[in-house]
């Protein structure tokens, strides 16, 4: 009963927040919805300068090509330009994203199959637009090699394509991680950064005049945090599954298994704040350090970037990180609609996290002034 004093005290004076209630909610909210759309979406509307010097029949082929790209799917607007020079300096004054230069000899070199070439001039500053104009030309070059008349019987190796899920936009494959981001904020603000301020203003001095133990203060913190990121999680895993448009976002089982793995993410992650901030002093260091721990913990996760695209250090962090057992258990349920046993490892990793850290704070903790 000690114990849930300390929750019940926390939980009034959370309730009378309303403020950082919201601010933590809406906060992941944003993320999601900007950083799913500006990064998700294929591009559209490159600017591609055409310079034909040829003017034969193999370029005018290649320029027809091009039109069609831009009228169907619309990733490039086509401009046509007389001087290749021009074209170039446009494309360093951001006029234009490209420039496809057809040579003069093109068309002679085709007739001849005297090793045809046209080049693409590209802004490489920006990767995406470089490499979405590159897949763009060679899809246009794959079509204009091919014979008129395919033959009877393919006389090379191919490969189809089988997706064992529908198609996960952008926005979907960011909600696991901005799930775990709310967790993350309501432990910070709701846990670690409370608790650092009753020690300034010297109101821990109650607690340390009752009989009440170590292990009890930190587990009424502990529970108490864990109660106000699991409601900031819930909500955030409700709301988002419907803006990112993941199926059944209200079934029930796959609401149960979620909450389950809320529960054990947030009690873990509250569990490592309080290990972090149970010798700190000073108000303002969590305040200093919540964005060092944001990148440290968020984007080795895999929440934003597969992990085995990560350097060998990196992957490192990731294995040890709990928000990278949260985030790969969310989209287990989330974009694989799986079952328990799918994310059981995760499950395991995140109670076996928490004990260590509870049992760390628990003996680091000082009943003192």
């Amino acid at each position: 009963m000690r114990m849930w004093a300390i929750v019940e005290r926390e939980l009034r004076r959370f309730r009378r927040s309303p403020a950082m209630i919201i601010a933590s909610m809406i906060f992941p909210l944003v993320q999601l919805v900007v950083l799913g759309y500006a990064f998700g979406g294929n591009v559209k509307h490159l600017r591609l300068a055409v310079v034909d010097q040829d003017h034969g029949l193999p370029a005018v082929k290649i320029r027809e090509l091009a039109q069609a790209a831009s009228s169907g799917a619309r990733t490039i607007d086509l401009f046509d330009y007389a001087d290749e020079g021009q074209a170039v300096s446009d494309l360093r004054n951001g006029r234009v994203n490209g420039v496809l230069t057809i040579p003069p000899e093109f068309s002679r070199r085709m007739l001849t199959k005297n090793a045809p070439r046209v080049a693409l001039i590209e802004d490489n500053t920006d990767n995406v637009v470089a490499n979405a104009l590159a897949r763009n030309l060679s899809s246009m070059l794959i079509a204009y090699n091919e014979p008129p008349t395919p033959a009877r019987v393919a006389a090379k190796a191919s490969h189809d394509d089988v997706e064992v899920y529908p198609y996960v936009p952008y926005i979907q494959y960011l909600l696991p991680g901005s799930i775990v981001m709310s967790i993350f904020m309501m432990v910070m603000i709701g846990g670690g950064i409370i608790f650092i301020d009753d020690k300034a203003r010297g109101l821990h001095e109650g607690y340390l005049v009752t009989p009440i133990s170590k292990l009890e203060l930190i587990g009424g913190f502990n529970v108490s945090g864990t109660i106000k990121a699991v409601l900031a999680g819930f909500v955030i895993m409700l709301i988002g599954s419907v803006i990112a448009g993941v199926p059944s976002p209200f079934d029930p089982m796959r609401i149960m298994r979620l909450t389950v793995l809320i529960v054990v993410t947030a009690f873990a992650l509250i569990s490592m704040m309080f290990l972090i901030m149970v010798r700190v002093s000073d108000p303002l260091l969590p305040r200093a350090i919540f964005g060092v721990l944001n990148t440290v913990l968020y984007f080795p996760s895999g929440a934003v970037y597969p992990r085995q695209g990560f350097p060998e250090w990196m992957q490192v962090i990731a294995t040890v990180d709990p928000f990278t057992y949260a985030v790969h258990g969310f989209k287990s349920l989330l974009l694989k609609n799986t079952g328990i046993d799918a994310i059981t490892g995760d499950l395991l990793y995140l109670v076996a996290f928490s004990v260590v850290a509870m049992t760390a704070a628990t003996l680091l903790f000082k009943r003192t002034l």
